[in-house]
């Protein structure tokens, strides 16, 4: 019995992170657990952590350090943390920080309401992490945070062995979910009044090798296309090394289909990719690119980078600006190359000095600025279709501005008066005045305002919830006979 407690979920790191805690938030409610409102202290805290970096470790101690204070003063109180760090250092967790509860591990996060209950019963700290999948994520139920996007699993775990990456140790290896069932969850989402979804993976472009059909992305895609009332698709991460002409072909013939790439690039030198272990080269990469733009001229292209990975020298990094002028990125993730224990990179010669990894990393992202906001400023004057949210922009109370991402991704704040009746999830039509490096402002009247679902939704309060779809991961032998449209 739960007795209406309360919880609250702290994610730290990727868009997998979050749509995990959206699971673990759905566990909760299905266990009788209540959200938390407003400041109050809840009586559950779960911290669902990353381990891609090394200040998430910092991040997560130093915050279960500033709770212990609270929970010596709220008797009853638990703390669990899951996810990518919890995989990782396991029961070092309690050793360091012994008023945690429950640890739990990216495989086992159906666990997480009994080992609450062990541990409140019990009185004494549960720690369970499993080496391999308990049951696909998708399985569970799901309290998702918005009800105009969403995300949808399409596999989880990677094949990669990147030498500086320390995911598919935490995740596992790569299990696909069948085409059928990741469009049974769409539809959901879609009769539910959701616009967006976003496929996840930690790579999405290597979607179906468990069933041997290297094109079945592409064909996933396509059939997004076919989803009623469904009207942005995303994708994240795509790997240059898996991606194949019908995924860029299925991005352009399908309507719903966003023309927004988030292509990881990590490096421009070629033998910095060879040390990382990325399979593919510069010219690959820009390759494909370049047949993007050709497909797509109006595509949006962002991309992940790596500063300093153990060995660069200055003429790789200057590679490294070579492809960024030549890609024209939107914009990018960016990251100084930190050590991660059991990774290969953590124990390779040549670590570069951290005074020199600054300096390249400034001048990358000088460029990158410089970049984006050439390229933001093409689109002053144009008129863009803007998915209104919540909370994109930090200053449009102040500035009597609501925020939303146009369909190639870019973040643009509008105006809009106060009696117009907008809300998250509804659609505008709005004129571009102003480009920043980051972000575009339409500051003049509106072109068109659409009421829709997702915005009745969002002011009648409702969040979006989905039960657990039954799926599971494919057995073994030929998959079953699928319709052309789930394939």
């Amino acid at each position: 019995m739960t007795d209406n407690r309360t919880f609250r979920v702290i994610t730290y790191g990727c868009q997998m992170n979050a749509h995990d805690s959206e699971r673990i938030s759905g566990l909760l409610e299905e266990a009788g657990y209540v959200p938390a409102a407003g400041d109050g202290e809840p009586d559950v805290v779960v911290f669902n952590t990353c381990a891609v970096r090394e200040n998430a470790d910092n991040r997560l101690y130093g915050n279960l350090g500033h709770l212990r204070p609270t929970k010596l003063a709220h008797p009853g109180m638990q703390i669990a943390v899951g996810g990518c760090l919890a995989q990782k250092d396991r029961g070092d967790i309690v050793k360091r920080a012994p008023w945690v509860d429950v640890v739990f591990g990216t495989h086992n996060i159906g666990s997480l309401p009994v080992l609450l209950e062990r541990a409140r019963h019990n009185a004494a700290a549960e720690v369970e992490i499993l080496e391999s999948l308990e049951v696909f994520p998708s399985t569970l139920p799901t309290r998702r945070e918005s009800t105009y996007a969403g995300w949808v699993s399409i596999s989880v775990g990677c094949n990669n062995t990147c030498t500086f990456c320390i995911v598919p140790a935490l995740r596992g290896k790569e299990k696909d979910r069948r085409p059928g069932d990741i469009l049974a969850e769409v539809r959901a989402l879609a009769a539910e009044g959701v616009l967006e979804v976003t496929l996840l993976g930690q790579n999405v472009n290597s979607y179906g090798v468990e069933f041997g059909d290297r094109y079945a992305f592409g064909k996933l895609l396509r059939a997004c296309g076919e989803v009623d009332g469904l009207e942005r698709v995303r994708f994240t991460s795509p790997h240059p090394k898996d991606f194949t002409d019908d995924v860029i072909a299925a991005m352009a013939e399908t309507p719903n289909v966003c023309h927004s790439l988030h292509m990881p690039l990590q490096s421009g030198s070629d033998a910095v990719l060879r040390a990382m272990r990325r399979s593919y080269r510069a010219e690959k990469y820009l390759g494909i690119i370049d047949k993007v733009r050709a497909a797509m001229p109006d595509a949006a292209i962002t991309t992940d980078i790596i500063v300093g990975f153990p060995g660069e020298t200055d003429a790789d990094f200057e590679q490294t600006l070579e492809v960024v002028r030549s890609a024209r990125y939107s914009s990018a993730f960016t990251f100084q190359y930190s050590k991660r224990p059991g990774t290969p990179a953590a124990t390779m010669d040549e670590q570069v000095p951290k005074a020199v990894v600054q300096e390249r990393y400034d001048r990358l992202i000088a460029t990158l600025e410089e970049i984006s906001w050439a390229e933001n400023k093409r689109l002053v004057g144009s008129t863009l279709e803007v998915l209104v949210a919540v909370g994109e922009g930090r200053k449009d109370t102040s500035t009597g501005r609501l925020s939303g991402r146009a369909r190639d991704g870019r973040l643009v704040h509008f105006a809009a008066p106060a009696d117009a009746g907008i809300r998250p999830g509804d659609i505008v039509h709005t004129a571009v005045t102003y480009a920043a490096p980051h972000h575009l402002n339409a500051d003049g009247p509106l072109v068109s305002h659409r009421r829709t679902r997702a915005g009745d939704a969002w002011e009648s309060g409702s969040v979006t919830r989905t039960p657990g779809v039954k799926l599971g991961m494919p057995t073994i032998g030929a998959p079953p006979p699928q319709p052309a449209a789930h394939c």
